[in-house]
């Protein structure tokens, strides 16, 4: 069935002054072309390292989404406007109501049990979707946003050097962005709880629980918190202070953790785990990755080496860039299933890269060149120009009217468009003009080709697109 169209001006839609609705971006057309760019980075350097790219559904069952813990407030229902009493979706039953996914990791443990046996361990696999949490926004926080994520995902085991490859292609991608100077903070779960039991802490998790809190309240008050919640003496909770003080851009904190006291088996595995990330990252990618052994979010969950990743100069954004080594994405009755994954909240970084005016495309269309039109009489051959341009893989659009040739010339330059093309009798020979420079000379719309640079829309780091620009 067709789609309605109005027959008479009283048909038409009328809208009220349209209210904005916060934490649902949408960008104007060359801010989209500077997320389109972060997408194919992304895409493009983890298809490199032989990660295949999937999609699952936007919806999974609801009692499936609530497993990950204190997310019930965020998450959204799924029901139709007009649901009965009794239906799947009416929510009667927790258990068949659907729920928008929050993030992409319970879709994949999901996805791995039902397509493990189509699948060939150990997986590789990306995924860049939206996702959609029902949190305040604010700044760099969305209701609706896209996230990327990188994991490898074995059966029954997964080899512990996959933990610094992964860190490795994640840091490719991030040196691949208009980003100013990052870095990869690395720790380790074996190494941290191995120091606190030489401590003779029973529970680690209390210790990981006060240290996260560093950043925000600072060592005075994360000492009474180990003090009075982690059960530690005061030369325990001065030592947990020095080992979370420990930063080295190579394997000089393994020396450091064992001046502080910190010996036994389960220590020795986690330096030995996070040493051999710091090398491979840095052989790969030199000057980001650093070992920080203050990281502690995420350690009651990941099983090896842990990862966040911060912007120099954007540290109020958070990490970029989190994940880690975890033994049971899920399991069945015959497997288990270790991966190790990294995450981006994409429109996070998009908005900063655009709010900071971090990056900007060269031109805010796609088109490369307007072809021009002489008159109407003669659009036809315009179009096949256009048509010849096309076929060779130029983006091209025929101007929109026949006016004066000075006319269609500021149309182009308004739009970003480089050049213009004045097609000749058989619409394929003729002249064009670029319109910054001025130059203008003849050419063959079957072999005429733009400057590499001008050929499709380029997104530079703010000091690169100045640069470009004075020197046009």
């Amino acid at each position: 069935m067709g789609r309605h169209v109005p027959t008479t001006q009283k048909d038409v839609p009328r809208m009220a002054k349209i209210a904005a609705l916060s934490g649902f971006p949408e960008w104007l057309p060359a801010e989209r072309l500077v997320e389109q760019h972060v997408l194919d980075v992304f895409r493009e350097v983890a298809e490199l390292h032989g990660f295949s790219g999937i999609e699952t559904r936007a919806v999974e069952p609801l009692e499936q989404l609530l497993r990950k813990g204190e997310i019930d407030k965020e998450v959204y229902v799924l029901r139709r406007l007009h649901a009965e009493e009794g239906d799947e979706d009416a929510g009667a039953d927790r258990s068949r109501t659907l729920g928008l996914h929050f993030d992409l990791t319970v879709p994949l443990a999901r996805y791995v049990l039902e397509h493990q046996n189509d699948l060939s361990f150990p997986f590789r696999r990306y995924q860049i979707q939206k996702v959609w949490r029902g949190e305040r926004p604010q700044d760099g926080r969305f209701r609706e946003f896209y996230q990327a994520d990188l994991d490898v995902i074995g059966q029954n085991s997964l080899p512990g050097h996959i933990e610094a490859e992964v860190a490795m292609v994640m840091a490719e991608i991030l040196d691949r962005l208009p980003l100013p100077s990052f870095t990869i903070h690395a720790n380790n779960r074996r190494l941290s709880e191995g120091f606190f039991r030489s401590l003779g802490f029973e529970d680690h998790t209390a210790v990981l629980r006060s240290l996260d809190k560093l950043p925000k309240i600072g060592a005075d008050a994360v000492r009474e918190l180990l003090i009075n919640e982690a059960g530690a003496s005061a030369e325990q909770a001065e030592a947990c202070l020095a080992y979370a003080a420990i930063r080295t851009s190579d394997t000089s904190f393994a020396q450091q953790v064992r001046d502080l006291g910190g010996s036994g088996e389960m220590l020795e595995q986690g330096i030995t785990e996070l040493s051999a990330v710091l090398e491979r990252v840095e052989a790969s990618v030199p000057g980001v990755v650093v070992a920080d052994l203050s990281i502690a979010r995420g350690l009651d969950y990941y099983t090896g080496t842990v990862f966040e990743t911060f912007v120099a100069g954007h540290e109020s954004l958070g990490s970029i860039c989190s994940g880690g080594r975890y033994d049971e994405l899920a399991a069945d009755n015959r497997h288990t299933y270790p991966g190790v994954g990294l995450s981006i909240g994409l429109s996070r970084l998009v908005s900063r890269l655009l709010s900071a005016g971090m990056a900007a495309p060269t031109r805010t269309v796609p088109t490369c060149v307007l072809v021009s039109v002489a008159d109407e009489a003669h659009r036809g051959q315009s179009d096949a120009a256009a048509r010849q341009l096309r076929s060779r893989g130029i983006s091209c659009e025929v101007a929109p009217s026949a006016a004066k040739f000075g006319k269609q010339i500021r149309y182009a330059d308004r739009r970003g468009i480089p050049f213009i093309w004045f097609p000749g009798a058989d619409g394929t020979a003729g002249e064009v003009k670029d319109i910054r420079s001025g130059d203008q000379v003849p050419a063959d719309a079957t072999t005429w080709q733009p400057p590499a640079e001008d050929l499709r829309p380029r997104v530079l780091a703010a000091e690169t697109q100045d640069a470009a620009e004075a020197q046009d």
